[in-house]
This record gives C-alpha cells, structure tokens and sequence, in this order.
C-alpha cells in the first residue's frame, strides 16, 4: 500500500489525498506535522531533501515529492491525464501556472493569516500578494468564463491542483465574490464523484 507523508491543512497535501481518494486507491496517510518542524527532522529528510510534504512512498524505499509531480505520476493512464499530447501540456501549463503565479500569493497568504495566526505580524508581506493573487484569480475566471474545466472541458489534475488552494481562498483573505465563474467551477469540482473536502469538518 502507497503511503502519504501528509500535513492535513496543506492544499498541496490536499490534491493528492483527493486524487488518490477519486482514483480509487488505497493508502496510508502518515502525518507530518511542519509546524513543529517534522519534515525537517533526520527522520524525514531522507524522504525528501527539500524538507517538504507532500510525499508519496509508492513502494518501500521509492518516495516522490512535489504535489503536482505526484499529480501526474498518478494520473498517467486515466481519465485525470489525457493522452492527447497537446491537451497534456496544457494540463502541465495550468499546473506550472499554479505553481508559480498562484500558489506563491494565495497560498501562502493562507498559511501566515490561517495557518500560523500571524497576520498582524506579515500585515505588510500579505498586502503585497494582493494584487498578484488576484491577478492569477482574474486570469483563471476569464478562462473559465468559456469553459467548464481547465482543459478539454472536463475535469483532470489541472482542476484538482488549482481547486485545492482557489477553494479556500477566503482564508487568505482573497474575495472570490469577484470572480463568479471560479465560483460555478467550484461547485462542478466539489460534485464530481469521490470528492473530499481538505479537512474532514469543512
């Protein structure tokens, strides 16, 4: 059985803990508290040298890191990756996308003011990723304002990496009011069969 090194609140946790449970697999999810520093501890950083959750162990010994490398390792011959080479790289485009013009500002705005109760202490740091976290939110309700998905018009890891933080980004402190269309595409995500919410009580 794969086991999931895994910090519950984590969106990039978060993605392969749904994909998994939408796929049908089953595993072993192993807590990593990062608050008190477990993913940098002797223990764990032979997991991955980057000191980082999530990590998938697909068999004793053969760990992979990067949420959205695990993404696509797992999706690989499923419907959540399509085979079309073009279609595939623009499922890689909206993940490279994520990785770099959303995850930086909305996610991390989320774990200093949700995560770390902090947002007295980053109240300057948290103003600067405002204008760039809603200018990945504006770029993503544009496109979905002629689609229903984020490639191909049917839900693949693209959805699923960018619905894991997009959905909670109120706890950022990011208003989605705004952006009707992100609205309508998160509750196609959350109706798609097998899906979770990030915490058990949300």
């Amino acid at each position: 059985m794969m086991k999931l090194y895994d910090f519950l609140p984590s969106g990039n946790c978060y993605k392969v803990r749904l994909l998994l449970t939408q796929l049908g697999i089953s595993f072993e999810r192993v807590n990593v508290n990062i608050l008190q520093g477990e993913s940098r501890i002797p223990e764990f950083m032979p997991k991955n040298l980057n000191g980082r959750v999530p990590v998938l162990e697909v068999e004793p010994g053969k760990f992979l890191a990067e949420s959205n490398a695990i993404l696509c390792y797992l999706s690989h011959g499923t419907p959540f990756l399509p085979d079309d080479p073009w279609q595939r790289a623009k499922v890689l485009q909206w993940l490279f996308f994520e990785q770099y013009s959303h995850e930086p500002y909305i996610a991390t705005s989320r774990y200093w003011i949700s995560i770390l109760g902090k947002a007295d202490e980053y109240r300057e740091a948290l103003v600067q990723k405002r204008q760039p976290g809603y200018a990945a939110l504006t770029v993503m309700d544009t496109h979905l304002q002629q689609h229903r998905f984020f490639v191909g018009d049917r839900y693949t890891i693209a959805d699923i990496g960018l619905f894991a933080y997009t959905h909670v980004a109120d706890e950022g402190g990011f208003d989605l009011s705004k952006f009707p269309a992100i609205l309508s595409w998160l509750e196609r995500v959350t109706l798609q069969p097998g899906h979770i919410p990030i915490t058990p009580n949300k």
